[in-house]
This record gives C-alpha cells, sequence and structure tokens, in this order.
C-alpha cells in the first residue's frame, strides 16, 4: 500500500478534537448510500411497471400484424407459411377474422368487437370461467352445440348482466335486404367463458367466437381479416415487420406493436429518465457534503501538508491522498448503497405486502393496477449506470479540495507557526 493510500486512511480516522469532521464525513457517506439506494430501488420499480404495462397492452394484441389493404386475406394459408418461414423468432402465426359488433341481453347493450380466432390464438391461453372448469377450447370450439358459443370479457359480462350459459344476440353492422327493406343480421350465442380478471381498456371491448362461425356470420368464407404473429421476445417484433415489408410488399399492411402503442411506452421510458436525474441530485447534494469535508480536512492538516512538503512529497502525492480520501467515501456510500438498493428492489413485493398486513391499509391495490404483485424488476444495466454515475461525481467532488491541498505553499501554512 502506497503511503498516500495509508494517509488517507488516517485522516478519516478523527482524533479527539476532530470527531467534528468524522461526522461530516459519516453523514456523507449516509448520504451517497441512501441516494444511491434510492436511484436502484425507484428505477427497479420503475422497469417493472413499464413491464407490467407492456404486458396489460399486449394482453390481447399481437406482437405483429398483416393485413391487406384490400379488406381481406385470401390466400392465408401461403401467408402463414411465409411468415413462419421468415425468421426463427416467430412462435405462431394464426388467422382471425373481426367485426364491430353491437351485444345484446336482458335489455342492456354493450359495444364490442367480435373476433373470430383459432383453437391456438395465444388470447385463449389466459384464464376463463368455464363451465365445470372446462378448458376453454373444449367449449368454444365444440361443434355438437346447438347453439355456437362466444367468450366475452369480465366488464362485458357486468355491462348486460349475463353469466355462464346465457344466452346474448349479436347484431354486426350487416344488413339483409327483403321485401320488407334492409333487416339486420342477428344471431345468438351462448356465452361458455368469461375472463377471469377485468383487463385494460382494450381487453374490455373483445369478444370472441370461432374463427368458421366467424367467417360464416361477419366474414366471408376462407378468407380472413389478417394474420396475428406472436414472437419470441417483444423487442423481435420491429424487425419481424420491417422484414416482412421487404419480403411481402403491397398490398400487404404490417404493423408492430410498437408502431400502434410505442408513443405509451416511450412516455414511460421518459418518465423513468427524469426520475433518475431528479433522484440523481440526491447524489449530487451527498457529493458536496463529501466537498465540504475534504475542504474541512485540508483547513485543519495544512500544517501536515507543508511538513509533508518539506519532506519530499510532490504536489501530485498531496493531491493523490485527498482524492483518495474522497474516493474511499464515495465507494463506501456507493458499496452500501447498492446493497441496500438491490435488497429493497428484490424484497418490494414482499415488505409492501408485510406493510399492509401490519398497518391494515392498502398500498398497492392489485385490481386499480391489473397486477398480480408489487411489480419490481432490477436491471443489470441500471445498477451499473447508477454506480459509475455516483462514482463520477464523488470522484469530481474531489477535485478543487485536493487541488488546493496540493497548491498549499509550505512556507506559508508554517510560518506563525
Amino acid at each position: 500500500m502506497g503511503y498516500e493510500w495509508f494517509i488517507s486512511l488516517r485522516y478519516l480516522r478523527a482524533r479527539r478534537k476532530q470527531t467534528f469532521i468524522s461526522v461530516i464525513s459519516f453523514i456523507s457517506v449516509t448520504g451517497v448510500t441512501l441516494g444511491v439506494a434510492a436511484l436502484i430501488l425507484v428505477l427497479a420499480i420503475m422497469t417493472g411497471f413499464h413491464d407490467g404495462v407492456r404486458q396489460q397492452i399486449l394482453g390481447n394484441v399481437p406482437h405483429v400484424t398483416v393485413q391487406s389493404q384490400g379488406g381481406t386475406v385470401s390466400d392465408w394459408p401461403q401467408l402463414v407459411a411465409t411468415i413462419q418461414s421468415t425468421s426463427s423468432s416467430v412462435v405462431s402465426a394464426e388467422p382471425y377474422v373481426v367485426k364491430e359488433a353491437m351485444l345484446l341481453a336482458h335489455g342492456n347493450v354493450a359495444a364490442a368487437n367480435l373476433k373470430g380466432v383459432s383453437s391456438d390464438n395465444r388470447v385463449l391461453s389466459q384464464e376463463f370461467f368455464t363451465e365445470d372448469n372446462q378448458p376453454i377450447n373444449s367449449v368454444l370450439f365444440n361443434a355438437t352445440r346447438t347453439q355456437p358459443g362466444i367468450v366475452i370479457a369480465a366488464d362485458t359480462a357486468a355491462l348486460l348482466g349475463v353469466s355462464l350459459g346465457d344466452r346474448i344476440n349479436v347484431i354486426p353492422p350487416d344488413f339483409t335486404l327483403t321485401p320488407f327493406g334492409l333487416i339486420p343480421k342477428i344471431k345468438p350465442f351462448d356465452v361458455v367463458g368469461i375472463a377471469r380478471t377485468r383487463g385494460g381498456f382494450l381487453d374490455t371491448y373483445y369478444a370472441y367466437i370461432s374463427l368458421e362461425q366467424a367467417q360464416h356470420f361477419i366474414g366471408e368464407v376462407d378468407k380472413v381479416s389478417g394474420i396475428e404473429v406472436e414472437v419470441a421476445r417483444f423487442d423481435d417484433a420491429q424487425p419481424l415487420a420491417e422484414a416482412l415489408r421487404a419480403d411481402l410488399g403491397y398490398p400487404y399492411s404490417i404493423r408492430s406493436w410498437q408502431e400502434m402503442f410505442g408513443s405509451f411506452l416511450a412516455a414511460l421510458k421518459l418518465e423513468k429518465l427524469g426520475l433518475f436525474i431528479v433522484l440523481g441530485i440526491i447524489v449530487l447534494v451527498a457529493a458536496f457534503n463529501i466537498a465540504t469535508t475534504l475542504i474541512m480536512v485540508v483547513m485543519e492538516k495544512h500544517k501536515d501538508i507543508a511538513i509533508l512538503r518539506s519532506m519530499g512529497a510532490t504536489s501530485r502525492s498531496i493531491l493523490k491522498i485527498f482524492v483518495f480520501e474522497g474516493l474511499l467515501i464515495g465507494t463506501s456510500g456507493t458499496a452500501l448503497g447498492t446493497g441496500l438498493g438491490l435488497t429493497l428492489a428484490l424484497n418490494a413485493d414482499a415488505m409492501i405486502s408485510w406493510l399492509e398486513r401490519k398497518l391494515h391499509v392498502t398500498i398497492f391495490d392489485k385490481t386499480v393496477y391489473g397486477m398480480d404483485h408489487f411489480p419490481s424488476q432490477v436491471e443489470s444495466a441500471d445498477v451499473i449506470a447508477v454506480v459509475v454515475v455516483a462514482m463520477a461525481i464523488c470522484l469530481v467532488a474531489t477535485v478543487y479540495p485536493a487541488l488546493r491541498a496540493a497548491r498549499l505553499d509550505p512556507a506559508e501554512s508554517l510560518r506563525y507557526e
């Protein structure tokens, strides 16, 4: 260990007459610790909320949608094969038929996007209430039923006042021309499934029937409205959309989920950046405490600095002594803050649940946010960014006191001693 490190450690241990400096050092370490911990915790919570909201948005929204500008797709089996061969990230490519419709039951009316889906559609992987807890595929695609089945959202069921087994009438915006005028098409459906949880604003307006029923009732036989593509990772959607545009060209219209809802998620990222900057000011304030501590040490140790210079220590060595002392304070605070922040972030849900039980209050209402747990997700990139920024701020805070100590004139410091 060089003598600069030895002297830096020695200056951090206060003597009886220098206790105040030691207290200021402790406050500086505590300030950096709390600032770093707050940054890591808040960034983890914002990341968790971002991913939670993204999961809600993509609950019933495909990662990539392929449609035809002509309205319907006739050669959809060939199109599905082309999509699946475009990229290895494609998990599934399912056809669908969709059209706006009115749902009527018990004198109540609700608007919905009536959607015909295949049995492998990802939307059917969520949990539904069904009679005798049967699998949703077995009741929705049961060809022996006298009336076709329909699956609706929990909000739609509450609005219509229906439950499992009830019958609702579906009226699409299509009319039949008869000698008596235009008569709307009406078809009864039996409610065979209801979503277990109340979904977001997108889930509420969808009702699902089998693809075959939709083709006969609201579409055209052997034609679909488009293809819904699911990819392995959310971030794979945009590259796949660009590749499909290059391969398919006109008249196909291809959109990824980023193009449909990217602006909303970008707002969440901007909010996360804003919180990072605001909370970074806490670390900056703690860094001012470090600078104050070092200035006081320089004022207290001016005789020691003069003696060291007289014994042959260079200005560079004096500079190192006080830079090392500031870095020791900053490193200690950053390390403690990182440990505290990670502990809080990784156990946020358990701590919130414990506080709710002890205080008998609701801190995080799961029904409001549509999440089954308090969101907190630690990303290594965020932790590294916080550590680097904190250490950089602490290093900058040491520059002025260290330069002042290095420029002290030994003769002036010892003239009146």
